[in-house]
């Protein structure tokens, strides 16, 4: 990976590009190929076989080979891209361009691959093709997932003058985990205890949490691992545009809205999915990202006592709060009242590091007074130090807890400090122990 004004580059182990003049013959052998499979499945592909389909005898027939090879798996040029679980975007602007990555440790690369029109417009119908959806002028954007989860955008012209573009969001094979968070310094393992506490809540009360911050800043995975504290006799319900989460739990309904047909005809919106999902006696709702009318029906079930966590984009919990408050969520603030904690996260560049995610502020709505929310900030980011830090003087839903288990403020606050530590020792065993399956890990905690 070298370094390249500012931006590193990405190499695949193998991108095959064509003279501009070889681009045509290739596209008519492949096409013959293609035919030639459609008669006869078994025919062997050779160099004799491309020898005998080319007009021209200046091709490299052991590159032509290469590439219908490379084109015919998976999705061309880009599959070294899908295959490495560093990347967690991929990004294909036009076919003057680079195709752009984003890398967990290195942040945007730019890579060695470049595609032209007609290599771009080939994955994309093949990704249509695949979740049996259409993409043409009259429906020129795509927004779907991959067989393997990895959520796709894709668009071309008219809506994208210069050509057609594909964003890929990589799907993570092996879940992030609460530890792995703890690990990249994302949370620290007192936040990690006291996230664990307001969610499980020593079986009173569970919280009701937004997580919020920018695109690329680590809501939904942050979302995803707070899950592995809702304990097991809970029965949880998720909402999604696009399936991201991927909550290891027994009783868990996972739901996903649906975009209408070519005839404007059998769209499922998240709204209609919280309705639905009210009716199936959840114990937790999860909404994947909290945007539009739904969150007046979302809020509505917080303030009939449900309990729920979801994501939002916003930059700060006063945006959060004004974002939810004003169109097109129009959600009165008595009702954004029921929201017991605000989570921001956020994507930062530290000099040392480099592109880090890290949760920069956890927030305690109280209440209102003359018509505003009131905050109580319980943790707060120090960037001289990277780190976050507890800074609650009072937790109004630590004194609940407490008042309901008959025990003192200070109880609880040893409880989460008994937690601390077991998350610290189970740190301390991952060489010797598998600790992927956080909620067995965190089931186990009890039995001690």
């Amino acid at each position: 990976m070298n370094q390249n004004n500012n931006i590193k580059t990405y190499k695949t182990k193998e991108n095959i590009n064509l003279r501009n003049e070889h681009e045509e013959e290739y596209t008519s052998i492949k096409d013959k190929v293609i035919q030639l499979q459609v008669n006869n499945p078994d025919i062997t592909i050779d160099e004799r076989l491309i020898a005998r389909l080319s007009n021209n005898d200046n091709l490299d027939i052991k590159q032509i080979l290469r590439k219908l090879k490379l084109d015919s798996e998976g999705y061309g040029k880009i599959n070294d891209l899908l295959k490495d679980d560093n990347l967690e975007e991929i990004m294909i602007i036009n076919d003057k361009n680079p195709v752009y990555v984003y890398h967990r440790r290195e942040g945007m690369m730019i890579t060695n691959i470049t595609l032209n029109n007609n290599e771009i417009r080939q994955i994309i119908e093949k990704i249509a093709n695949q979740v049996q959806r259409k993409i043409d002028k009259q429906t020129p954007l795509l927004d779907a997932r991959l067989p393997d989860g990895s959520r796709i955008n894709a668009t071309i012209p008219p809506i994208t003058p210069d050509g057609p573009t594909l964003t890929i969001r990589k799907f993570k094979k092996t879940p992030i985990t609460i530890f792995d968070l703890i690990e990249t310094n994302t949370i620290s393992t007192h936040l990690a205890a006291f996230l664990w506490m307001i969610i499980e809540g020593m079986n009173t009360y569970s919280s009701n949490i937004i997580i919020a911050g920018g695109t690329g800043s680590g809501k939904t995975t942050t979302l995803n691992c707070l899950c592995s504290f809702i304990p097991p006799n809970e029965r949880i319900i998720t909402i999604e545009d696009t399936m991201e989460l991927q909550i290891n739990h027994k009783h868990i309904i996972r739901c996903e809205t649906r975009p209408p047909n070519i005839e404007d005809r059998g769209e499922i919106t998240m709204d209609l999915l919280l309705k639905n999902s009210l009716r199936q006696r959840p114990d937790k709702i999860i909404v994947g990202e909290v945007r539009g009318k739904e969150a007046n029906t979302l809020f509505g079930a917080l303030n009939t006592g449900h309990s729920g966590m979801g994501t939002l984009h916003a930059n700060s919990s006063h945006e959060t709060i004004t974002r939810l408050n004003n169109p097109p969520m129009n959600v009165p603030k008595i009702m954004i009242n029921s929201i017991d904690f605000i989570i921001m996260q956020k994507r930062l560049y530290n000099n040392k590091k480099g592109n880090i995610r890290r949760i920069t502020e956890v927030v305690e709505v109280t209440g209102m007074e003359l018509d505003n929310l009131q905050l109580n900030k319980i943790y707060n980011y120090n960037p001289q130090k990277d780190r976050i830090e507890f800074m609650a003087i009072s937790c109004n839903v630590l004194n609940r807890i407490a008042e309901m288990k008959g025990l003192s403020y200070k109880d609880v606050l040893d409880e989460i400090d008994n937690r601390q530590r077991y998350i610290i020792e189970v740190l301390e065993k991952k060489n010797e122990e598998n600790i992927d399956n956080t909620e067995e890990i965190i089931n186990k905690y009890y039995d001690n």
